[in-house]
């Protein structure tokens, strides 16, 4: 699966995240499964995971300070581990300063993980991260062009007046990808590319260069997102066998039975439109 995402063009890896079941994984399998694909990526993609599961404050440092030591290049935090659903920015802020200082030589990225409830990032959170300067990245699930459009100013905003490196935006909405890229959007960081990564890379490297036909992969990749709501994870599973990638229809979360006739016509179907996006941007089928 590492090779597949490399052939497609893709430039990094989440390693262990939401769709890596990874809130039904122990630490080690978590550990173990960083360590699998950073092996695998052999340099060729970038490598980060989280693993950021637990409650307790110390066995997230405890899990945040073993995914690290995996090689990976930077450790995500769920933006929902950090504070209850009923507990303000200032606790959130408190818990993140722990971390940071518990863990000073770490690369930190942010996801704003809807499980198992989905909390954004604040103006007030958002301010904080990028003005420490400690994390690389957020990946922005807000599926909302114009609240992206706020969180781009603000972090430039705020890292330019505490010196600090850049954090960069990586939209996970398909939706709103394209008018994200416009506003200064880092790239894409969503779990469709996990059926057609190929897609997302064309969009990335000829949005500017080509506007026309990027508005219309914009419109079929729209289209195609909604196989997320066809079963995910398993339909991704069955059309990474579909496209030959060596894989079963397991999951921890679910029952691969639940993947039934209307899931997979809906699957055979979108293959179909695939390939259709596949010849507007002149990709080559293999």
């Amino acid at each position: 699966i590492v090779d597949w995402y490399a052939e497609k063009g893709c430039d990094g890896i989440f390693a262990v995240c939401q769709s890596s079941e990874m809130f039904d994984l122990t630490l080690t399998e978590r550990v173990q499964l960083a360590q699998t694909v950073v092996s695998a990526a052999k340099g060729r993609l970038e490598v980060i995971a989280s693993g950021h599961i637990s409650d307790d404050p110390s066995a997230q440092e405890e899990e945040l300070r073993a995914l690290a030591d995996t090689g990976i290049s930077a450790v995500v935090m769920v933006s929902n581990r950090l504070a209850a659903a009923d507990e303000d920015d200032s606790v959130w802020i408190r818990r993140a300063e722990h971390l940071l200082d518990a863990l000073p030589d770490v690369t930190f990225g942010l996801y704003e993980c809807p499980y198992p409830y989905k909390r954004l990032m604040s103006e007030k959170t958002l301010a904080y991260c990028a003005r420490s300067g400690r994390f690389a990245f957020l990946k922005d699930t807000c599926c909302d062009a114009r609240l992206i459009r706020e969180r781009l100013a603000l972090i430039r905003r705020e890292a330019t007046s505490a010196n600090a490196a850049p954090l960069q935006l990586y939209n996970a909405n398909t939706l709103t990808l394209l008018e994200s890229l416009r506003d200064g959007a880092a790239g894409f960081r969503g779990v469709m590319a996990n059926l057609h990564p190929e897609l997302y890379v064309w969009l990335y490297h000829n949005w500017r260069a080509d506007p026309q036909r990027a508005e219309e992969l914009q419109a079929l990749l729209t289209l195609l997102s909604s196989l997320e709501g066809q079963g995910y994870p398993i339909c991704a599973k069955r059309h990474m066998e579909d496209v030959g990638v060596e894989m079963t229809l397991i999951a921890r979360n679910q029952p691969a039975a639940r993947f039934g006739y209307a899931q997979q016509e809906t699957l055979r179907q979108a293959e179909i439109v695939e390939k259709v996006a596949r010849r507007l941007c002149g990709i080559e089928e293999k």
